[in-house]
């Protein structure tokens, strides 16, 4: 067993190797802290026959050991990932997936298991930092050494792995991975920050980047590490030739800037169909049929090596790109709202070939979403969900539930707008959003951070504020690299970084970077930021003009939200025994109640005039009964002797023949009466007189007789009723 123990950043990392999972092709064990997890590297010794990609799996395994809790729920294990998890995976995935050999094509699973965790460690930005070690001391082929790190921003200072205290006071919560020479990879958000403090930012983070990288380096260089080696195919060089003499460039660049993405791929589909087929007629016989069936995939591969050199060229050579636009140009954009009839708001935010629908539901409380991880089991009042389904690109494939990439493009989202979200007190509605992807031709990520933004404001959110969002592309070739704005699907897939910025007018509000190549330098950084930042206030005057301010009024399909503030000690007074009373109350008035720790009482329900009966019934159940007081009552009981009266929910008095205008019998249960409380001996149980009603004068009463006796009789009977109508209190 070897163990490295050092100080960094204020606490204590020690790093172990072969004490646990031995058997795994590489293990580390990293402790941060307080927080430990085991990150094991496994991978299968032959690559599946067929196989032309990189199948690696990596998984974020949280375990509510780690924080000292049972799981929820009747099974009480660990079930499915959570959101936390597979965003946790994701942030490990992205750093290490382009450092693998290109032709190695073996099964890598690569999982990381939380032992224990302490939320102020960020464990899963460490985990970056140990799938690197790990691959590096295992067998499996690895080109470089990355880590990651979390960064705030705090009264002007930038801070590395900051506490959650800290955070809460942050301007900025980003985790920044890289390599020594650069930054690879960002997520993260902001409040409405510049642009300079950004770059500062990833600055300061690739400082901190590169001591964890030293200390890797200095673990690494013990071990003596024999590594798998990677088979790279060898073909005949009249092989290749004779198949790329089949490519006509100048046919292929005039299938490349078709109008149109659904045309754009079929001309580019009949090309290189066309090219195949033609080498198998004129080369078959030559190469022979078992021979070049064993080695298309190489002819496949080169023939997307030369359309993908193709295409990079002709931006950076003549500044065309493959749907003609400059490179700092945005496709045409729409921008329209209330599109959806009965749903609380609704827009269709189209840019190009990319549009999303966003619709946004207002809800009671009660509608937050209860989230249950080692993270956090705080309530969650503002959800912002992605759908990507198959038909946005004219595919067809079995529906399944969000997957990895939807979890990852509605978190990225709903970060743009968390932080310009009224408080519960401002508004007391949860807030979800959904963008449905109705076409995708690159960046529907931000396009469903501008749909959400235009619908939320047509549903009359109270948001100061639009948020929009660009992707920024880079083709970094060896003479020259051109930053491209707004950019296609094609560009994504054959160019070297995805960068989606998100923002008001004022500044940056989310981030995120995933770089191929390890070129990015400050330089391309600011010109990429500023570039996003005059697309992304361009966008902003789009939205602007289609709404500039929320709607005055909410729909009249919003369930509607009062509320009250009621006495700490009378909170159970409203609940009851079990719940009873506050059930009583939802099922009577048709609504839903929720009542905090502080005795903020919200009701909510889709009649207003039920909703104003109910913030009634309960105001009236924490009231004092007051003497002197008017109430209208409600008749409960009828006796020869008076009626008892309900002033306030639960609450009856006597209302004696004497301080009545009438005889009890000339009045029936439900009626109801204004009455004036008239003595109080505690507030279930008080004496009342008819409203305005004064009493005879009456001659003075003779002295006690024998009789006396059985009127004090009378008098014990009616305390005994008064105590029974309330309850016998």
């Amino acid at each position: 067993m070897k163990f490295w123990e050092k100080e960094i950043f204020g606490r204590k990392l020690r790093i172990e190797n072969g004490k646990m999972a031995k058997q795994s092709h590489g293990s580390i064990l990293l402790t941060f802290n307080e927080s430990t997890i085991l990150l094991t590297v496994n991978a299968s010794e032959t690559a599946k026959p067929g196989t032309d990609f990189l199948p690696l799996t990596v998984d974020f395994k949280e375990k509510f050991y780690a924080i000292g809790k049972i799981p929820g729920g009747f099974v009480k294990r660990e079930g499915r990932p959570s959101e936390e998890a597979i965003l946790s995976s994701r942030l490990i995935d992205r750093p290490i997936r382009p450092l693998f050999p290109k032709d190695f094509h073996n099964e890598i699973q690569v999982i990381s298991t939380v032992f224990s965790m302490l939320n102020d460690d960020s464990i899963e930005t460490w985990s970056i930092a140990a799938a690197s070690l790990a691959l590096n001391i295992s067998p499996i082929p690895f080109n470089g050494v990355v880590a990651g790190v979390r960064v705030g921003l705090i009264d002007g200072e930038y801070i590395a792995f900051p506490t959650q205290e800290q955070l809460s006071k942050s301007e900025i919560d980003i985790v920044v991975a890289g390599s020594k020479e650069a930054i690879t990879m960002v997520e993260g958000e902001a409040h409405e920050v510049s642009e300079e403090i950004m770059v500062e930012a990833l600055n300061f983070s690739h400082k901190a980047i590169k001591e964890i990288i030293s200390i890797q380096e200095e673990i690494i260089s013990e071990f003596n590490i024999e590594k798998w080696e990677v088979e790279v195919p060898e073909y005949p060089e009249e092989f290749i030739n004779d198949f790329k003499s089949l490519i006509n460039k100048e046919t292929l660049f005039e299938a490349l800037m078709v109008e149109g993405k659904k045309n754009k791929d079929k001309k580019l589909k009949e090309f290189k169909d066309s090219v195949f087929e033609e080498f198998e007629e004129l080369y078959l016989d030559k190469w022979t049929e078992e021979f070049y069936l064993e080695k298309k995939s190489y002819l496949k591969e080169t023939y997307e090596e030369i359309f993908k050199k193709l295409m990079r060229r002709s931006i950076v050579d003549d500044n065309k790109r493959a749907d003609g636009r400059k490179i700092d140009e945005i496709r045409p954009i729409t921008c329209e709202i209330g599109v959806i009839p009965r749903v609380h708001g609704s827009a269709l935010f189209t840019r190009g070939e990319t549009q999303s629908l966003g619709i946004t539901t207002l809800g009671a409380p009660m509608d937050v979403q209860m989230v249950d991880t080692i993270f956090s089991d705080e309530d969650k009042r503002f959800m912002l969900h992605y759908n990507f389904p198959p038909f946005s690109t004219g595919e067809v494939r079995p529906l399944r539930g969000p997957g990895r990439r939807e979890i990852g493009h509605g978190h990225l989202a709903e970060r743009s707008h968390k932080n310009l979200i009224p408080s519960e007190s401002e508004f007391p509605y949860t807030i979800r959003v959904v963008s449905e992807i109705l076409e995708s031709n690159g960046s529907s990520s931000m396009a469903t951070v501008c749909s959400a933004s235009l619908s939320m404001m047509d549903a009359g959110i109270p948001l100061k504020k639009h948020v929009a969002g660009v992707a920024m592309g880079l083709i970094f070739e060896e003479d020259k690299n051109v930053v491209l704005t707004d950019i296609l699907g094609i560009e994504d897939h054959l160019g070297d970084m995805d960068f989606k910025v998100t923002g008001t007018r004022e500044g940056i509000t989310a981030f995120q970077m995933d770089v191929k190549v390890d070129k990015v330098n400050e330089e391309i950084m600011r010109e990429a930021l500023d570039r996003a930042k005059i697309a992304r206030l361009k966008i902003l005057n789009l939205m602007y003009d289609a709404i500039s301010e929320p709607r005055p009024e909410l729909s009249p399909f919003v369930p509607k939200i009062k509320t009250i503030t009621i006495p700490v000690n009378k909170i159970g007074d409203v609940i009851g025994p079990g719940g009873r009373i506050i059930k009583k109350i939802n099922e009577t008035y048709n609504t839903e109640t929720s009542i905090d720790d502080e005795g903020i009482v919200k009701v909510s329900g889709m009649a207003e005039d039920m909703v104003d009966k109910a913030i009634k019934y309960i105001t009236g159940l924490v009231s004092e009964i007051e003497k002197g007081k008017v109430y209208e009552g409600k008749i409960k009981r009828v006796e020869k002797y008076g009626v008892f009266v309900e002033v306030l929910p639960g609450k009856s008095g006597l209302l004696h023949i004497s301080n009545m205008s009438k005889k009890p019998t000339e009045l029936k249960i439900d009626d109801k009466i204004n009455v004036e409380v008239i003595s109080i001996e505690s507030q279930s149980k008080f004496q009342l007189k008819e409203e305005g009603y004064e009493k005879p004068k009456r001659a003075p009463r003779p002295e006690k007789t024998s009789n006396d006796k059985n009127d004090s009789n009378n008098d014990e009977k009616k305390d005994k009723d008064i105590e029974k109508e309330n309850g016998g209190n």
